[in-house]
């Protein structure tokens, strides 16, 4: 820390740790590599930290002006005094939180401390000449693309990912859906010389199920039932997420009309979404003798012609 004696006085060349005779540009230097050190992203939480990154700021602005500068060498303790200043030095009251990132603060410290267009040999107000001097606050934040399986976004579960050659683990919530987007806090592009650290963002997708899919909060599949299961209806074993269950086919209910399974469905805030059940005809490849004969018996007793109505309105 700087020297600073009963009344006050602080010796800002200490403070910066230069020599008395030091010129603007090894203030500079000094103050750079200072504020680096002590800036609170770089030491969050330490207050001793921030206090000597505001005593280092302090005295940079006081010997980075030369007017100041030459009050202070002259006036010692009572420089203010003598420049008709109040006590304390201007605008340490620092808000870090309104910077994007660190070299912007640098830079406004630097154009505030310089005067309008900065100190001689610095442009942009505290860049060297040649240097990008850019104000745009960096993005950190980084994305990924994740693919995770049907039974993986039903049942959640976790994942280890490696994301800036670090092994990240990931956990995934129960019923996630295509596109769901995760955060990982702290787990994003790294800023040289700052340790400021953006978030990791996850875009999942989910990948096709052989039977399931997700239609909105409904979780749906087709159920192959046959041709007298359609016809006299009756119970028809079924699987669902949670396992094994029976079902009731009304009888005479046609192809394509589904059974609804409440609360039978997909993980939903609050509670489960529906199971729905599409019923679809399934033929065998081939007839055994005895069926085609009882399909010949259910020819000449049929008595309903399926193509009556289409007869009387398909003509042009």
């Amino acid at each position: 820390m700087g020297t600073m004696a009963g009344s006050g006085y602080k010796d800002y060349f200490q403070v910066l740790g230069v020599d008395r005779s030091v010129d603007a540009d090894g203030i500079k230097s000094a103050f750079r590599k200072l504020a680096r050190q002590y800036h609170p992203d770089v030491n969050p939480g330490d207050p001793s930290a921030e206090a000597r990154f505001k005593e280092i700021s302090e005295a940079y602005e006081v010997l980075s002006d030369a007017d100041k500068r030459k009050r202070y060498e002259q006036f010692g303790q009572y420089w203010n005094q003598a420049g008709g200043m109040g006590g304390g030095a201007p605008g340490m009251d620092v808000d870090f939180g309104r910077y994007g990132n660190f070299d912007d603060f640098i830079n406004d410290l630097l154009g505030r401390f310089g005067g309008p267009g900065g100190s001689p040999g610095f442009q942009g107000g505290g860049f060297p000449r040649g240097a990008q001097a850019s104000r745009s606050p960096v993005n950190l934040d980084a994305e990924a693309a994740v693919g995770v399986t049907f039974t993986e976004a039903y049942r959640g579960g976790e994942r280890t990912l490696s994301v800036n050659n670090e092994r990240v683990q990931v956990r995934i919530p129960a019923g996630v859906k295509n596109g769901s987007r995760l955060r990982l806090k702290g787990k994003g592009n790294l800023q040289p010389g700052t340790g400021r650290r953006g978030d990791l963002y996850l875009n999942l997708s989910i990948k096709p199920h052989a039977i399931w899919r997700l239609d909105g909060d409904q979780l749906r599949a087709d159920l192959p039932v046959s041709f007298d299961e359609l016809a006299l209806g009756g119970m028809v074993a079924v699987m669902t997420p949670d396992g094994e269950a029976q079902v009731s086919i009304p009888p005479g209910t046609p192809p394509g009309r589904s059974l609804r399974l409440k609360n039978k469905g997909w993980p939903l805030k609050g509670g489960r979404g529906d199971l729905l059940l599409t019923l679809t005809l399934e033929l065998p490849t081939a007839w055994s003798a005895e069926e085609q004969q009882l399909l010949e018996q259910l020819r000449v007793q049929r008595s309903a012609n399926p193509r009556h109505d289409w007869l009387r309105s398909a003509a042009l």
